[in-house]
């Protein structure tokens, strides 16, 4: 949807988003992990808000995705892309972080990534 939408859904979402960006920060010892879903896809970030980096990402459109085998449905998607994204920290040395769900309500799809992280190590 185009940034002018007058969407309900969409407008609430990015009220929901700007509220919580206020509070939360990635910082060097507790980068943000943000995650955005789109209708068929999952993306996980993890972000260094103070340096304006992007340390580590994952989604069902990358390679090591794929090589992680077939799993049925997006909940199970998201799950994946939790795994994959906690993995890709740990090797970084990013055992912290501060989950920042991005507007999105927790339930679903945004869940089943948080706990598939947690599930794998990584704290928030």
């Amino acid at each position: 949807m185009a940034s002018g939408s007058t969407n309900p859904r969409y407008t609430a979402r990015l009220r929901r988003k700007k509220r919580i960006r206020k509070k939360i920060e990635g910082v060097e010892e507790r980068p943000r992990l943000t995650v955005f879903r789109s209708d068929k896809h999952m993306y996980a970030q993890i972000i260094n808000d103070v340096t304006g980096v992007t340390l580590v990402s994952a989604s069902t459109l990358c390679p090591a995705y794929k090589e992680m085998g077939a799993v049925s449905g997006k909940v199970g998607a998201a799950g994946r892309v939790g795994e994959l994204i906690a993995r890709m920290a740990m090797e970084k040395g990013i055992a912290r972080v501060v989950f920042d769900r991005n507007g999105f309500i927790y339930h679903g799809r945004i869940q089943a990534l948080a706990d598939a992280a947690r599930k794998q190590g990584l704290d928030f």
